[in-house]
């Protein structure tokens, strides 16, 4: 079932401690580093140096993800805020280099060209070593800060749609694994634009490009 929803309540953002269980942590890290999309990432040049996949996805969809993503599916349960009908999931991994400069999201813009913001998203830090350096996610309302979050594995983290965000580099050797979702409530005109269920990956393209060769 879906939470009570906090999109009215949530000033800037909000943090949530011990999310899941350690078990299913470990279970989504594996399941994410095993995933045969999961690649270099097809988001845009403001995440340098990083890896992951993206999911775009209707809420009446909702099933279709979990049947062939079944590890995504208590953190869709937990996360996913009822009033939003349109979303964009996706790993996301940073290492040593890695950084995510300042943007807002709006990452179905390239089915909606006059799409706004999301109303929130959501973070849950999957994997944060204890010796990681770097990696904080700052946050800027009309380019005052109004958060810097360091990662801690096991925290859910929700914040608004419309803050410039970005993630500092990280300088140290151990990697930073987070599943972020970016959730929409779109009119009706705007989410008829949206796939209902579709996947984005570099390492698809590449399966494409493999296969339009040998024929």
């Amino acid at each position: 079932m879906n939470p009570t929803s906090i999109c009215a309540a949530l000033s800037y953002y909000r943090r949530q401690s011990q999310a899941f269980s350690a078990q299913y942590l470990s279970e989504l890290q594996g399941q994410i580093f095993a995933c045969p999309y999961f690649a270099v990432n097809n988001l845009n040049r403001d995440f340098v140096g990083t890896k992951g996949f993206s999911i775009v996805f209707r809420r009446s969809h909702i099933e279709s993800v979990t049947q062939r993503f079944p590890y995504f599916k208590l953190y869709l349960d937990r996360a996913l805020q009822p009033e939003c009908n349109a979303f964009y999931l996706n790993p996301l991994l940073l290492q040593s280099g890695s950084r995510v400069d300042p943007h807002i999201d709006r990452s179905l813009r390239s089915y909606c060209k006059t799409i706004a913001p999301p109303t929130l998203v959501s973070v849950l830090y999957v994997t944060v070593p204890s010796d990681l350096v770097g990696g904080e996610l700052v946050l800027r309302s009309h380019k005052h800060q109004v958060g810097k979050i360091t990662p801690q594995a096991n925290h859910l983290v929700f914040f608004q749609g419309d803050l410039t965000h970005s993630v500092n580099a990280v300088t140290s050797p151990s990697v930073r694994l987070s599943l972020v979702c970016e959730q929409y409530n779109l009119e009706e005109t705007e989410l008829r634009d949206i796939p209902e269920f579709t996947l984005e990956s570099r390492a698809k393209q590449s399966e494409k490009a493999r296969s339009t060769k040998r024929k």
